[in-house]
């Protein structure tokens, strides 16, 4: 297994230019209230960041491993989901929620369905179901069905990205403990947006969202980092 220093020393300097544009994003600031061009650069910054990140990494690479190809898709959609947020409330929202969609079968398909992990999967199912109970009061109209398909296709990322950790077994690696952290804080994230826009104001409701938000999409693009073949597979390459 690779060390945490190891990681540190690689990747690091690769994530700069994130950790970068993740300061500009929140010392400027800038105002929703004011949606441009130049707000939505700011804010797509950082995710344009993590597609240089994994690019960094070489286009062999990312042939040669398409769960890897996957989250830079992701990541491409995420950008479209952010930019058309943006404008949320000139009647985009619907146009991002479908991007961001999109982002999380992407993912899905990256964690793949090795192994299976049924029992999480079962958790994931119960904390969705809870999380579209606590939200299905206050949606209406088109909202109602497709935040409840929303919610399901995170909870199946979610289920995907933690089905790989086995705290109790040695044999996992750190970039699926920064795939399930990362599915862990996009939920807390989006989890945050629906509520704040359909049933009550959050309190520092958009801090909370972009640091759980940019810190999510930084895991999962660095849980991209090692091959993720099989675990079988990678039990067998530990043993020889």
């Amino acid at each position: 297994m690779v060390s945490p220093v190891t990681v540190v020393k690689s990747e690091g300097p690769k994530l700069v230019p994130f950790f970068k544009a993740t300061c500009v994003y929140f010392v400027l600031w800038l105002p929703l209230s004011s949606p441009s061009w130049v707000s939505a650069l700011i804010k797509c910054l950082p995710i344009f960041c993590l597609w240089l990140f994994l690019l960094a990494h070489g286009l062999g690479f990312l042939l040669a491993h398409p769960s890897a190809t996957r989250i830079l898709a992701g990541l491409v959609f995420s950008a479209l989901g952010d930019a058309f947020l943006i404008w949320q409330d000139q009647g985009y929202f619907v146009h991002g929620l479908l991007m961001f969609a999109v982002t999380h079968m992407l993912y899905a398909s990256a964690f793949g369905m090795r192994p299976l992990a049924l029992r999480t999967g079962l958790v994931m199912a119960v904390l969705s179901g809870l999380c579209y109970a606590l939200l299905y009061p206050c949606l209406s109209g088109v909202f109602t069905c497709l935040v409840g398909v929303y919610v399901a296709l995170i909870g199946f990322m979610g289920w995907r990205a933690m089905a790989g950790l086995r705290l109790v077994e040695a044999a996992w690696r750190w970039t699926e403990l920064a795939a399930g952290s990362g599915a862990l804080l996009f939920i807390i994230s989006d989890l945050t947006i629906a509520l704040n826009k359909f049933c009550f104001p959050v309190p520092y409701s958009r801090a909370l969202i972009m640091s759980t938000y940019y810190a999510a999409q930084m895991l999962v693009a660095l849980s991209a980092v090692e091959s993720r073949e099989p675990l079988e597979d990678y039990r067998l390459s530990k043993a020889n």
